[in-house]
């Protein structure tokens, strides 16, 4: 069944809780997770990529992810979308 982009706009529309991002992340990123959150990380988000999720977190302006494998990168590099 092809989704329409009304649907697929529909469903970026709708917030996740944290909860549920959590729920999406691998066992490997949880323990990255774990030890990040020691030094202030909190997970933002999460997105599915053809390789797995990826964990996007922050630490006051710092963004790290950490890939499916649990492997952080702490220097990504990427522009987040400002919200208003």
């Amino acid at each position: 069944m092809a989704q329409t982009a009304q649907d697929i706009s529909e469903r970026r529309t709708a917030s996740l809780s944290n909860e549920d991002h959590w729920e999406m992340t691998s066992a490997e990123q949880k323990l990255a997770l774990y030890d990040l959150h020691r030094f202030g990380y909190r997970l933002l988000f999460v997105r599915h990529t053809l390789n797995g999720p990826v964990a996007f977190v922050s630490q006051q302006d710092d963004i790290a992810i950490i890939h499916p494998d649990g492997e952080v990168d702490l220097r990504p590099k990427l522009t987040l979308r400002q919200t208003h």
